[in-house]
């Protein structure tokens, strides 16, 4: 820039600027008109330079926006399971703080007793009963042996994301569990809430929300991946739900440690064989439990283990875990310490494959391609999932496809759009057939699931071509070229051993018969007008450069054109003969794009229809012209359409289709040669 732009772009950046002051001056300052333009162009020159110095810096620094926004999305994530992982370390620690420390109970928990005195095992447990009897579909609650209510109250359940009012709901606490249930507004009768959700209390954190007005009296409960919060009453309520939750979730920790404790397994005694293999001792499960040696480190801290590595979405290590245990007590009888600790392992199963549904689950983030399932998809495999894993990943790609081509946007001209269109499709539907058959490659049958699945894909994809192409009314030649640029991609599809093409030609047939009918007629039609205007003279093309161009053209149809050129710049045929000849050629050429073997014979008459049109029109004329001058040019033209056009034609579609024309032969033979005299006025056909 030079030394005036500098100054004058100080100027202007300078903190004291006053526009008014600077118009004035330069006004009083410049000479005429012409200082003032120049001063002008100066400053649109520096808001030009201004303008892409902008640009630059928006465009150098746009991939670390994007960047910027990803690493914020996963540290998100990672503070969440940095939160979960503390939560547990904390409750860790305040069991063994409580394990070390037997001193009396702190006021709190005094506070506890005064308010809930210790009541009976029957009586706890009528009371649950009771109000359980509120709730729809909690019947099966009290099947455990052993569980009371601890604490129950109102709640309003607010959306994480949004920090708004979803429902009312009633929370039951009980020695083992907390469950949730919404409330029904317009029932009548006892029932007054629905089951919405049963949690272990090993399952789920419990995590104070700060008050920020008017978001107060809040806690929230992390279940990995997911989290809910609920809002209470008023805070001295608040208060007593946070401590009976902790209070409730460490009893529960100490029993199961107590329990653990006392199922380590004593020096194994054996037992008496007896010969007799009917002969069953009441005593065996008690033998057969000794046998089964579950006090290894790993296998005692294996559940821990496993909700460790759920939390920290470590899926491979978990699995590995679980074919660890697998593989111990594959040989070993089904004790009843084995069967509880399947019990333990199968929650922990259950909430691994929850988390790896939710990873394929269309709701999450489609980028990444198929590749981005593979990790999910090859654990689920290996829990014995392949199913519900094959049916997860068709979903999830079927997601992603539709989401892609609602994503494109319609501009510019149709074949435009449909390029994109059949990129984005075949393109995606080859890389998720790769990505099944990498990751399937041993459940041979889930391959006819991937088909099924296809087929519905290339339908979603044809409804939107249909919609693009023949909704639109585009001309035969636009829709012919579409149709043979979605042709050529699903050919890619024949590299995997994957071939569409009849699928595709089946859901287009329907739309491409009706534009070959619409624009036959249209053809006939237009036909039908000019022979009715027909004045049976020769074609003048007025200059030399519209001769050539016509030349061109029917040399590019295959016919021999020369022989009816003149002097100058005319051609010895009528312009109907002329017009109809191009306006049949490229109704040809377009319809061997579009053709399908099931549109063969539609192709087929609607050529036979619209040559029939033409050689009635000269077969009348013939018969009817009295001036024998314009009979012979009626017989050129006549001489020109059997000779010259209906040999092209016929070759031409057989090419094409590869299938012999009957019909355009017969009709070929039914109108030969017209033998004429001209001193009479009748003609032979």
């Amino acid at each position: 820039m030079s030394e005036t732009g500098n100054r004058l772009r100080k100027l202007l950046e300078s903190p004291n600027f006053d526009p008014q002051n600077y118009v004035k001056q330069l006004s009083q300052q410049s000479d005429g008109d012409r200082d003032l333009q120049e001063h002008r162009q100066k400053i649109q020159t520096l808001a030009d330079e201004t303008a892409q110095n902008l640009k630059k810096n928006v465009y150098k620094n746009y991939r670390q926006f994007i960047e910027t926004a990803k690493e914020i999305s996963f540290l998100e994530s990672e503070m969440y399971q940095l939160s979960h992982i503390l939560t547990e370390q904390k409750s860790i620690m305040e069991s063994i703080t409580q394990a070390l420390l037997s001193t009396d109970k702190d006021e709190t928990s005094k506070e506890m007793q005064a308010a809930f005195p210790k009541e009976t095992e029957d009586l706890k447990q009528r009371t649950l009963t009771s109000l359980l009897e509120k709730v729809e579909g909690a019947k099966n609650i009290m099947d455990t042996p052993g569980r009371h209510l601890v604490y129950n109250g109102d709640l309003v359940e607010f959306d994480v994301d949004n920090m708004s009012p979803i429902q009312k709901a009633h929370a039951f606490l009980m020695n083992d569990c907390l469950l949730i249930a919404t409330w029904l507004p317009n029932r009548r009768g006892t029932v007054k809430y629905k089951y919405n959700a049963l949690y272990d209390l090993e399952s789920f954190a419990v995590v104070n929300v700060k008050d920020n007005p008017p978001m107060k009296d809040m806690f929230k409960i992390l279940m990995f991946p997911d989290s809910r919060i609920f809002q209470v009453e008023n805070s001295k309520v608040k208060k007593e739900w946070l401590e009976i939750l902790d209070e409730t979730k460490k009893k529960k920790a100490s029993q199961d440690k107590h329990k653990k404790e006392e199922e380590v397994p004593t020096s194994p005694v054996r037992a008496e064989v007896s010969n007799n293999p009917f002969d069953v001792d009441d005593d065996e499960p008690a033998d057969a439990e000794e046998s089964v040696d579950l006090s290894l480190e790993w296998i005692q801290e294996l559940p821990e283990d496993l909700d460790v590595c759920i939390a920290q979405r470590d899926f491979e290590g978990a699995v590995d875990l679980l074919d660890k245990l697998n593989e111990y007590l594959k040989d070993q009888p089904a004790t009843q310490t084995v069967k509880e600790l399947k019990a333990k392992v199968d929650e922990r199963v259950r909430q691994l494959t929850e988390v790896l549904v939710f990873e394929l689950s269309p709701d999450r983030s489609l980028r990444g391609g198929p590749k981005a399932t593979r990790r999910a998809v090859s654990q689920l495999i290996r829990l014995g999932q392949s199913t519900k894993a094959c049916e997860l990943f068709l979903k999830n790609r079927a997601a992603a496809v539709q989401t892609a081509i609602r994503q494109l946007r319609i501009e510019g001209a149709t074949l435009l759009y449909i390029h994109k269109l059949c990129n984005i499709f075949f393109t995606s539907l080859l890389e998720t057939a790769k990505e099944f058959e990498t990751d399937f490659a041993g459940n041979t049958g889930c391959y006819s699931a991937f088909v099924v699945w296809s087929r519905s894909a290339m339908t979603m994809f044809v409804d939107a071509f249909s919609k693009q192409v023949f909704d639109s009314k585009e001309s035969l030649s636009t829709a012919a070229e579409c149709v043979k640029v979605a042709k050529e991609h699903c050919q890619q599809l024949t590299e995997i051993g994957l071939d569409q093409t009849f699928t595709l030609q089946s859901l287009l047939v329907k739309d491409v018969k009706a534009a070959l009918l619409s624009y036959k007629n249209i053809i006939i039609e237009a036909t039908k007008h000019r022979n009715s205007e027909e004045m049976w003279r020769r074609m003048n093309l007025m200059t030399p450069e519209a001769l050539t161009k016509l030349k061109d053209e029917m040399r590019s149809c295959g016919i021999s054109f020369q022989q009816y050129t003149g002097d100058d710049c005319w051609v010895n045929l009528s312009y109907t003969i002329v017009a109809f000849t191009k306006q049949m050629m490229s109704f040809l050429e377009e319809g061997l794009k579009l053709y399908f073997p099931e549109l063969h014979m539609v192709l087929l008459e609607s050529l036979r229809e619209i040559i029939l049109v033409a050689v009635q029109h000269v077969d009348y004329s013939l018969r009817c012209e009295q001036d024998p001058e314009k009979k012979a040019f009626v017989l050129q033209n006549a001489t020109f359409l059997h000779d010259t056009v209906l040999p092209v034609v016929e070759r031409r579609f057989e090419e094409g289709v590869g299938k012999p024309a009957k019909q355009l032969r017969d009709l070929r033979k039914s109108t030969r040669p017209v033998r004429i005299n001209p001193e009479s006025t009748t003609s032979l056909v």
